[in-house]
């Protein structure tokens, strides 16, 4: 074969290689896409009769059994629910990893109104496609999920944690944690971890937001707060004195820490060109729209973010807590130490030129391969 035919060849395959990789995930294939992510399984979930649709994902099962809350959300599509149930099972990999954690990571997520679409019937049977993983994955609760609801799943399957009168809410010990990690950025950023006087932009204020304008208050910090409720936004505002802002309004205001609490993704090409903050620490899984591009950028304009799988760890301690048996006592010791690892992350971040998100993960990877090798003998 000639050069010239060579060279014609190669350029053919740099191109399909090129073409493949600027797919979006989201026309991927199943398959492909939990190869690219690296998934374990992913269980199609539903039922007509009980208006239940659902997926299950199991990510790495490397250090222990896959956990992670079940989510709730009125899906625009089920490509949409394929991709955040994804995303989200593999930061429970890394959340659980680098919380040292002897847990693998999942995530579930039923499509539908979790104000309108709830029935006791719906959680029933997802408590038996729970079950059929056999204690691969263990569920909890996430957003849209109530108390009620895990009762519901608990009596059809033993793989729940989080559940009243047991462990119970997670939301204070993840909003904790979340408190934590501010309070560790804070030292690094501002010299001192004191948050008194700093004005933090809390997006969301469900359980979990709730709990960290708590904590924030008691240490007189400025609290603005933004919600797509209403009801609840009268009533955190009222009862911590926090200032009400609009949805759209909240990446405007000048503020010292931005915290996403609601959904994911919040931290992206449109909003970043408005964000005026130092600091980027908040509840919600997955704030970095794309890790790669929105991290390095973060990272250049000098905002030190948190990264969210390891400040949000909190609520899966607490479940973990409950799944080994360990005195809240210790739980809350656990959550308590996310400051520590916050600042060994940023202080890793700065030494090593690399965003905080990826210093994370490289932790994480580190630890889910070490343990590899070592079950390789067993």
């Amino acid at each position: 074969m000639n050069t010239k035919v060579i060279n014609i060849l190669t350029n053919q395959l740099k191109m399909e290689v090129k073409n493949i990789s600027e797919v979006k995930n989201d026309e991927l294939g199943v398959l492909a896409q939990m190869t690219d992510m690296g998934h374990e399984q992913v269980l199609f979930c539903q039922d007509k009769q009980a208006g239940l649709k659902a997926i299950i994902a199991v990510h790495n099962t490397v250090c222990g059994p896959a956990l992670g809350g079940t989510r709730m959300w009125n899906y625009n599509t089920e490509a949409e629910a394929l991709k955040d149930v994804l995303r989200l099972s593999r930061g429970m990999t890394y959340k659980n990893a680098i919380s040292g954690l002897n847990l693998g990571g999942g995530k579930a997520v039923i499509i539908g109104n979790s104000r309108t679409d709830k029935s006791e019937a719906l959680f029933r049977r997802f408590g038996q496609f729970v079950d059929s993983l056999a204690g691969k994955y263990i569920t909890a609760e996430d957003v849209g999920i109530s108390p009620q609801d895990m009762n519901w799943v608990s009596m059809e399957t033993k793989h729940v944690a989080g559940l009243p009168g047991k462990s119970g809410d997670p939301s204070p010990v993840t909003a904790f944690g979340v408190y934590m990690g501010m309070k560790a950025a804070a030292k690094i950023q501002f010299g001192s971890d004191s948050l008194e006087g700093k004005k933090v932009a809390v997006q969301g204020v469900g359980h979990v937001g709730e709990y960290l304008v708590q904590n924030l208050q008691k240490e007189g910090a400025d609290i603005y707060i933004t919600d797509i409720h209403e009801e609840t936004l009268k009533h955190v505002s009222n009862k911590y004195g926090a200032t009400v802002v609009g949805l759209d309004e909240i990446y405007d205001i000048e503020m010292d820490i931005y915290a996403p609490c609601a959904l994911g993704a919040t931290v992206n090409d449109a909003t970043l060109d408005r964000l005026k903050c130092s600091i980027i620490a908040g509840a919600a899984n997955n704030q970095l729209e794309n890790e790669n591009k929105h991290g390095e950028i973060v990272r250049a304009k000098g905002i030190i973010y948190a990264p969210d799988f390891l400040i949000n760890a909190g609520g899966v301690m607490n479940c973990y807590g409950e799944v080994y048996d360990i005195p809240s006592n210790r739980i809350m010791g656990m959550a308590e130490d996310i400051y520590n690892t916050t600042l060994n992350i940023i202080k890793k971040s700065r030494e090593e030129g690399i965003p905080t998100y990826l210093a994370a993960n490289r932790m994480a990877e580190e630890r889910i391969s070490q343990l590899a090798n070592i079950k390789q003998y067993f």
